[in-house]
Parts: C-alpha cells; sequence; structure tokens
C-alpha cells in the first residue's frame, strides 16, 4: 500500500492519522533514512520503519501524537545491549520523526444571512472546507456562497444525516431565528464535533439551553458550546462578526489542550450568569 495515496483517501474521509519518518540514520539499521510508519486513528497500520521494538515504540508515539496533534522527535540507539533486546542486531543510531496528519478542517455553517456570506469568505481564506445550510433556496445558492465546497438548501433535519460529523468539524449556527437555531444545537451537540457556536445574547443561550435540558438533554453537553460565538472584540458588523468567529476557531483548531478557553467565555458553566438571569 502507498503510504501517500492513503493519507490522501484518510484526510478524504476526516479522518487523522500518524506519520513517522526515519529523518536521520548513524551506522547499520534494519530500515533505511526516509522510511515512513503510517498509523490509523484505529491503531491499523501502513509501511514500516524496520519492526521490532522500535516500531513498537514508534506506534504508541503515533497514538499519542493523533490525540494531542503534537509531533514529536524519538531517538533511538541499537547498541548490543539495546539490539538484543530488541531483537536488532544493527549498532546504529537513528531518529524518527511522528507528526500528525489531520483532514482539512470542515466548518458547517446553517444558516444563509449576511453573517453567514462573510464569514464563508473569511473562512475560505483561513483553509476552512465551508459547508453552507438554509432551508430557504434564496439564501443557499451557489451565487450566494461562490467560495462554499457545497451549499444545501434542504430541511435541517433531512441534511443531519448525511453530514460526515468529526472531530475535524465546526459548526457554526446563525439561521434565521432563536426556534431552528434550537433544532439545530438539539443535534449538533449530541456530534464529536470540535467546536459548536451559536449565534445571540447571553440571555438566549441559556434560554436555549434550559428548554433543551427540559427535554432531556444532559447539561454536560453545552459544556463545549460557544455563545455567544466568536472572541469579544467589540465586533458589530457582519463583517467584524464573521472575523471574530473564525479567530475563535483558528484558537480552537490551533490549540488541541484548550488553552484558548482562556479568552473565551462560558456561559453555560458560569452560575453568576444563570443567578442574574432567574
Amino acid at each position: 500500500m502507498d503510504v501517500f495515496e492513503e493519507i490522501v483517501r484518510l484526510r478524504a474521509l476526516g479522518q487523522k492519522c500518524a506519520l513517522a519518518t526515519i529523518v536521520q540514520v548513524r551506522g547499520s539499521i534494519p530500515s533505511f533514512e526516509t522510511a515512513k510508519l503510517l498509523v490509523r486513528e484505529d491503531g491499523s497500520m501502513a509501511g514500516t520503519i524496520g519492526g521490532g521494538c522500535v516500531e513498537a515504540e514508534v506506534w504508541n508515539a503515533a497514538r499519542e501524537v493523533i490525540d494531542t496533534e503534537k509531533p514529536r522527535t524519538m531517538s533511538f540507539n541499537l547498541g548490543q545491549d539495546a539490539a538484543y533486546d530488541n531483537g536488532l542486531i544493527c549498532g546504529g543510531q537513528l531518529e524518527v520523526f511522528v507528526e500528525c496528519i489531520a483532514p482539512q478542517p470542515a466548518a458547517i455553517i446553517f444558516g444563509g444571512g449576511h453573517i453567514s456570506k462573510s464569514l464563508a469568505k473569511v473562512l475560505d481564506v483561513a483553509g476552512f472546507r465551508v459547508t453552507v445550510i438554509d432551508n430557504r433556496e434564496a439564501f443557499a445558492n451557489r451565487e450566494r456562497f461562490p467560495e462554499a465546497r457545497e451549499v444545501i438548501a434542504e430541511e435541517y433535519e433531512e441534511v443531519f444525516p448525511k453530514l460526515n460529523v468529526n472531530s475535524s468539524s465546526y459548526i457554526i449556527i446563525v439561521t434565521r431565528g432563536h426556534r431552528d437555531d434550537m433544532r439545530v444545537l438539539r443535534w449538533a451537540i449530541t456530534t464529536p464535533a470540535r467546536y459548536v457556536s451559536m449565534i445571540g445574547s447571553k440571555r438566549k443561550t441559556i434560554a436555549v439551553i434550559r428548554e433543551l435540558e427540559k427535554e432531556g438533554l444532559p447539561a454536560e453537553n453545552f459544556e463545549r458550546l460557544h455563545a455567544p460565538m466568536g472572541l469579544e472584540i467589540g465586533a458589530v458588523s457582519p463583517e467584524e462578526i464573521a472575523i471574530s468567529v473564525a479567530a475563535e476557531m483558528i484558537a480552537t483548531r490551533r490549540d488541541a489542550e484548550g488553552n484558548w478557553r482562556s479568552i473565551s467565555k462560558s456561559v453555560y458553566t458560569d452560575e453568576r450568569i444563570r443567578a442574574l438571569l432567574k
């Protein structure tokens, strides 16, 4: 199996993988410089860097790299003692670079209004694969969203099962009204999407969450909801709001450990805000 063809296939499916490459060799090793091992999310492999315990250690590191999306460089000394334990009687040294190969992030925008028009443009430039969904053909069409990879004019509940949502997906809810926002949010918070945001004030957000909690949705489902959406930069116009939302999405994308939360906001876990709205 060609490792590069497999990477392309996995990215098209929206799946992450880790690529381990021998980047430096000194002396004799059981493989060669530039040899590659691909590790998929399910732990299966393609290619090899020589087998043995070295490959087993790299496999373990690759699983961690997939989770954290942070690369690692590993060094191995196949001296006589280590070589005997590993079954690799070579005596050389090698370095392996392990990197995460993530699919292009997918931005799924629900609603085709003014903010969505600006957001689709900004996100396309920022490297997101944009899909726009609205249940009105007048607002979901190619002329209105030329940058989008896909534009869908259907009822939201009909679209949900057709979407491939995974940890590389970002869902933005900006429909025409409160009820439509709730329809989408009810589904969105049950998905494995990396980012879910919704337009609206803090008061509206609390009201929507309370309604959905009454339906039996657990409160912890809302802990990753960004609402009001976007970083707090004083945005007012659709263009400014689009930039603030894109910035929040980029912050989420670039920090797998979630340190962006320190510059974000949390209406769903702030008991003081809940108390004020009682």
